[in-house]
């Protein structure tokens, strides 16, 4: 072996260690700043899965560092060969996938015949308009359809931060009444019967830190899909973007007071809100608009809400917008259906039938969304 060849794997293999080291330190930074409860069953999994994401993220931040690519196509990248089980359909069930006004769907249509108009189901995947893919709600959406009779079709819209607010939620919408118009014609489903699901629906005090979704990360993708400029991160977590008057209104809603006494015991209390920050308002004052939450519309809008089913998890950085969403749903009036895993985290039934990624939790948890929709 030549000298120079020499000194070229020396330098390679110095550069690997480097790197090695570098994804090593950034890992196990990233888990010090996390925790997960003793009570999450199958903690030990999600501890594995957790460092397996982390380390998928990571390399993702050296790569856009580099300038080879943005940190999310690499986790996009991850979550579509980690979270995916290509099937083919199974007996009772017909999978196909479509368009409607250009949006990409899939629809899962049983096959055995129905007495009359069939229950319709339109399905948002979760990931924060960020993450996510038809392909990686496969399971959730086979289970839904097979188990409860209900045709469902899932909406593949487009991602921040290639396309940001509004272009998911136009797509959502252009899918919606896609299916609508064709929805007895040509699958048979009673358009009266046909409801909308998404289940990326927060305690951030308790769950700040606990996996998948930390209260930071929740923020990044919010800003991502809003406009990317991820510098307002530590504005938006403390609350510096929110006018004293908005606070104000919005504090009728988002009370930590409303929240059921059982959901205080691990400790929650009102924050003292920062100075005001007038330039971080105006840069995500879009992030206010009722149009990116239902717990921040008028009275006579959530009034006017269909009967509604709320999926809540202990360990889930989100837990409490779904506790505050079905206390105010009841409040106006409006009939709520309410399920709480006491032992579930956020991204619990992203696992949902994958062989040993699944957790115990997700069967009970996908038993109480079937029984709903077959209520409809």
């Amino acid at each position: 072996m030549g000298v120079g060849l020499a000194i070229l794997i020396m330098g390679f293999a110095a550069l690997f260690a480097a790197f090695l080291l570098l994804l090593i330190g950034l890992v196990y930074a990233e888990l010090m700043n996390s925790e997960i409860p003793r009570g999450v069953t199958g903690r030990w999994k999600l501890h594995a899965i957790h460092i397996l994401f982390v380390g998928v993220a990571v390399v993702g931040r050296i790569l856009e560092r580099l300038g080879l690519c943005h940190q999310i196509s690499v986790v996009l990248w991850a979550y579509g060969n980690l979270l995916v089980c290509r099937r083919p359909a199974p007996p009772g069930l017909h999978i196909r996938d479509l368009t409607f006004g250009g949006v990409p769907v899939r629809v899962y249509q049983p096959t055995a015949p129905s007495a009359g108009g069939r229950r319709g189901l339109l399905y948002f995947h979760g990931g924060g308009w960020v993450t996510g893919s038809i392909d990686i709600s496969d399971e959730i959406c086979r289970c839904i359809a097979k188990e409860s009779e209900t045709t469902v079709v899932s909406v593949g819209y487009r991602l921040a931060p290639e396309h940001r607010y509004p272009a998911p939620l136009d797509d959502c919408e252009v899918a919606t009444r896609g299916f609508l118009s064709v929805a007895e014609a040509e699958f048979g489903v009673d358009r009266r019967r046909v409801a909308m699901a998404d289940f990326s629906l927060p305690s951030y005090q308790q769950n700040h830190a606990v996996p998948l979704l930390f209260r930071g990360r929740a923020a990044f993708y919010y800003l991502q899909y809003l406009n990317g400029d991820v510098s307002l991160c530590q504005d938006v977590l403390e609350g510096a973007h929110v006018p004293p008057d908005l606070r104000l209104e919005y504090g009728r809603w988002l009370s930590p007071e409303l929240l059921p006494a059982q959901f205080l015991a691990r400790g929650c209390g009102r924050v003292e809100p920062p100075p005001y920050d007038a330039e971080a308002y105006h840069a995500v004052r879009t992030g206010l608009d009722p149009e990116m939450s239902p717990l921040l519309g008028e009275d006579e809008v959530v009034r006017r809400t269909p009967r509604a089913f709320v999926l809540t998890c202990e360990y889930d950085v989100l837990r409490d917008d779904g506790l505050l969403y079905r206390r105010r749903l009841e409040d106006l009036g409006v009939a709520v259906s309410w399920h709480h895993v006491p032992d579930g985290f956020h991204g619990l039934l992203s696992f949902y039938g994958l062989s040993w990624l699944s957790f115990p939790a997700a069967g009970p948890a996908m038993d109480s969304v079937v029984r709903f929709v077959e209520t409809l």
